[in-house]
């Protein structure tokens, strides 16, 4: 007699090899649907993510883009206008989509009218600034010629990603608009010691101590707040690019070129720019000259 022979199909054992096979099929369909609903989930997340990351990078984007805002004030034509006494002309702010104002030149004869383009972090511009500050300030001073300082943001890339010269020329235009009178003494700091081109050039902070360094007192605080939140740097921006592409009022010239940009009574200086002497006589030859006007002055529109 044969006992447990592997043909035994006993109704007990075919019971449970059909239960086992039944058991097998549910656990699959269970982990099939189970794949599909993960894959679901999945699919889902990622979308829900890359629609996060989508929104994070454009509230990153509208945070770094300043709207832009008015000018300062007492700098209408793009510029700061120091006469006699080293006392800035007040303007109004210049609105956001208003022509700049250019300023009414002396036509006389008596007065040698000077304009500066100037890049905080140009070397050039520092050069020209150690040979002529001190004459320029007698002058102005003294009442036989006003200066007329236009900051520009040209070199901006050229600071290690800091934005130095957009930073500086800002500062400056903060102090046009809290302490006007304070802004040739503070122009004039930003040379001393000039950070070189291609270097981080000045933090906010240290933009600060050349402020105070430079003995500005009045509406610190407001002048401080305006470096650290970058209020004109839209300005800033919109006169760099209104210097590059012109015209130039005032003067014969198109557009600048590049910095220093200088003009004594609408005539471009050319000559050395680290010779006092050659800039003086320069000065002396232009006053006795009619004023530069090839260029059309530009009609100003309203700046509110």
């Amino acid at each position: 007699m044969t006992i447990g022979g592997s043909g035994d199909g006993s109704p007990a054992k075919n019971r449970r090899r059909d239960a086992a096979r039944v058991k097998a099929k549910q656990l699959r369909v269970s982990q099939k649907k189970k794949d599909r609903r993960n894959k679901v989930f999945l699919q889902g997340g990622i979308a829900i993510a890359a629609v996060a990351i989508v929104v994070l990078v454009s509230v990153i984007i509208m945070n770094s883009i300043k709207p832009a805002g008015p000018g300062p004030k007492n700098m209408a034509s793009d510029g700061a206008l120091i006469g006699e006494g080293m006392v800035t002309t007040l303007t109004p702010a210049l609105q956001p989509d208003a022509n700049p104002r250019p300023s009414k030149p002396d036509t006389t004869g008596a007065v040698a009218n000077i304009r500066v383009y100037v890049d905080y972090l140009c070397p050039l511009c520092g050069d020209f600034e150690d040979a002529n500050n001190k004459q320029i300030a007698q002058w102005v001073d003294s009442g036989a010629a006003t200066v007329e300082i236009h900051p520009v943001a040209i070199l901006t890339s050229k600071s290690a990603g800091t934005k130095y010269s957009l930073r500086a020329a800002n500062a400056t235009a903060c102090v046009a608009n809290y302490s006007p009178d304070d802004f040739f003494a503070f122009s004039s700091a930003l040379f001393v010691d000039q950070p070189k081109e291609t270097s981080p050039g000045r933090s906010d902070d240290e933009i600060k101590t050349v402020l105070r360094k430079s003995g500005v007192s009045t509406a610190l605080s407001d002048i401080n707040a305006c470096i650290e939140d970058g209020t004109y740097e839209s300005w800033v921006t919109a006169a760099t690019n209104r210097a590059l592409d012109g015209p130039i009022p005032n003067s014969s010239m198109e557009s600048i070129i590049g910095t220093p940009t200088i003009l004594v009574n609408g005539k471009p200086y050319t000559g050395s720019l680290e010779d006092p002497k050659e800039f003086a006589s320069f000065v002396q030859v232009a006053l006795g000259e009619t004023y530069s006007t090839s260029t059309p002055t530009p009609d100003p529109t309203p700046g509110g």
